[in-house]
């Protein structure tokens, strides 16, 4: 049996765990993931080499350059390989989504929504990070993720233009994200994300790699359902001044030239 005293540690050590860890409120620890996975001060660009895994199909890999300027939530993203894809690319401004067509020079919005080159990433993944804004928060609870103590966010969206209506996040005792789960408004689970590793850079955080797995995608092989898998990894992150002519039409058209 536990003696008085020991309840008493107990219930002691309970209360300093939470409701959260860190001391924070779930939605201030939320909002700090926010800003951990947005730069608001300055631009940011990388080398995004971007792997597709289904089952039953060669592997397939696309390099990407990406620009961004969360200050006033617009990004560009050039596509360098493979060789027949190269030069389309993607130009958010506000709340408009562009993609650009180098064979027939053509403009056509698209959404955040859809998949980004046909692979398990996308074209929400690109930009900043606004759950804070999009979400409220229906639960919260502490969770080991491997090594990582986390707080376990449960989430709603309160805008029908997020991409998946339903999440669950993990968030590490230093306000990073490192795994997320996105369900359909019935609660089917459609998608895994990890983020095992982050590049630091003064004070700011970019992930080296970003895991995805589609739940309900896949074949199966051998009499098993192998899953659809996507891997990015972010090389030579930056946050040196971009030009300002680079987040414009003419920009995407120029490269094309």
């Amino acid at each position: 049996m536990v003696c008085m005293k020991e309840r008493g540690a107990l219930a002691l050590f309970a209360l300093l765990l939470g409701p959260a860890l860190y001391a924070q409120t779930d939605p201030e620890i939320l909002r700090r993931a926010d800003a951990l996975a947005s730069y608001m001060d300055t631009d940011f660009s990388a080398e995004y080499t971007i792997v597709q895994d289904k089952p039953g199909e060669s592997r397939s890999t696309t390099v990407a350059g990406v620009f961004r300027r969360d200050s006033i939530e617009t990004y560009v993203i050039v596509i360098m390989q493979p060789a027949i894809s190269r030069g389309q690319a993607y130009l958010k401004q506000g709340g408009t989504l562009w993609f650009y067509d180098p064979e027939s020079r053509r403009f056509n919005t698209t959404s955040n929504t859809e998949r980004f080159q046909n692979t398990n990433a996308r074209n929400s993944d690109f930009t900043r990070s606004t759950l804070a804004q999009d979400y409220r928060i229906v639960n919260g609870e502490n969770e080991a993720l491997g090594r990582f103590k986390c707080r376990l966010l449960t989430l709603e969206a309160v805008t029908n233009e997020v991409t998946y209506p339903r999440m669950k996040i993990w968030i590490s005792e230093d306000g990073l994200v490192r795994k997320t789960e996105d369900y359909s408004l019935s609660g089917q689970l459609l998608r895994t994300s990890a983020f095992p590793e982050y590049h630091q850079l003064g004070n700011r955080f970019v992930p080296k790699r970003i895991l995805f797995e589609e739940t309900l995608k896949g074949a199966v092989i051998n009499g098993n359902f192998v899953h659809e898998r996507t891997q990015i990894t972010i090389n030579r992150p930056s946050f040196a001044q971009v030009p300002d002519s680079t987040y414009s039409k003419t920009f995407l058209e120029s490269v094309n030239r």
